[in-house]
């Protein structure tokens, strides 16, 4: 079977979102047996020209937090590996020390405290998905959020999604959740590849293929981890067709969304449009996203 991964990254902020994380990092690690490492990132002074206090004043505000995060974990059961206070940039901090510790998982919240902050959290949650080398999981959803009672993997044969379609079911086993494996077509095949008028026959052929090669990958998932995903093929956008399933039962809050990702370089990290950033954009609750697979095995 596979595992959860060994060490997970906490981004903390102090927001309702980032209790939420917090929660189920805890958890997984305790499931698991994992490392848990947070970081909160604070930022620097924007001017020479301001007072020394003021930069001390941010800092320490920013340590205080951290340390009442650490606490409030311990007292309830878990163990902090290591607490990291960084200065800089939400995005580059969190994914450099993830990179630093070869994590296994990055786990955050989807929104920062206060209007601003919240917009600000959003661009971060996306910059973290696009510029990771491991699975991110960003939460929302209050407290009924967690644990899942639903798991919806968005499934296209990439290894990616194969990756994201594991560690979902991995998460959701031990809560009995149900899971749904999705494979959408943004439009059925109008023509052949010689340009001839639509086959009825040919779109019936592949949706047939299709539907057989989900039941083998649903029979993979069962094999793994105890639990047989209902499939899904439809046709539309991706993006909306995964929210469309997450929504059903009236759970959407209590559904984690899986994805795979297609990983933006640096350079760009904010660019809109794939299916992955839609799902952060617009999902009630939970999402995950495994990022392409490296030559090697992913670290963690």
């Amino acid at each position: 079977m596979s595992t959860l991964p060994t060490r997970m990254l906490l981004a903390a902020d102090g927001s309702e979102d980032a209790a939420l994380a917090a929660r189920a990092t805890m958890n997984l690690c305790g499931e698991a047996g994992s490392d848990l490492h947070i970081i909160h990132v604070w930022h620097s002074v924007p001017s020479v020209h301001f007072d020394a206090f003021l930069r001390i004043q941010f800092e320490r505000e920013a340590r205080e937090l951290l340390e009442d995060q650490v606490g409030r974990i311990e007292s309830v059961g878990g163990t902090v590996a290591e607490a990291h206070l960084r200065e800089g940039t939400l995005v580059d901090s969190i994914l450099d020390l993830a990179g630093e510790l070869e994590a296994g998982l990055v786990v955050m919240g989807s929104r920062g405290r206060g209007a601003i902050r919240r917009l600000l959290m959003g661009s971060v949650s996306e910059g973290v998905v696009h510029g990771a080398s491991c699975p991110v999981l960003v939460m929302r959803g209050g407290e009924q959020a967690w644990p899942p009672r639903r798991v919806v993997i968005g499934d296209d044969g990439s290894e990616a999604a194969n990756g994201a379609g594991d560690l979902a079911a991995r998460i959701g086993e031990p809560f009995d959740a149900k899971a749904i494996l999705v494979r959408a077509y943004p439009k059925l095949p109008e023509m052949d590849a010689e340009g001839r008028e639509f086959d009825a026959r040919m779109v019936d052929d592949e949706l047939r293929r299709e539907e057989q090669a989900l039941k083998s990958r649903a029979q993979e998932i069962e094999d793994a981890f105890g639990l047989r995903p209902r499939i899904e093929i439809a046709v539309g956008d991706p993006a909306t067709v995964l929210l469309k399933a997450a929504g059903e039962e009236d759970a959407a809050e209590k559904t984690l969304v899986a994805v795979g990702s297609r990983g933006l370089g640096a350079a760009r990290r904010f660019r809109l449009g794939s299916v992955s950033t839609k799902v952060i954009h617009a999902a009630k609750g939970p999402v995950l996203v495994y990022p392409p697979l490296e030559p090697e095995t992913l670290r963690g």
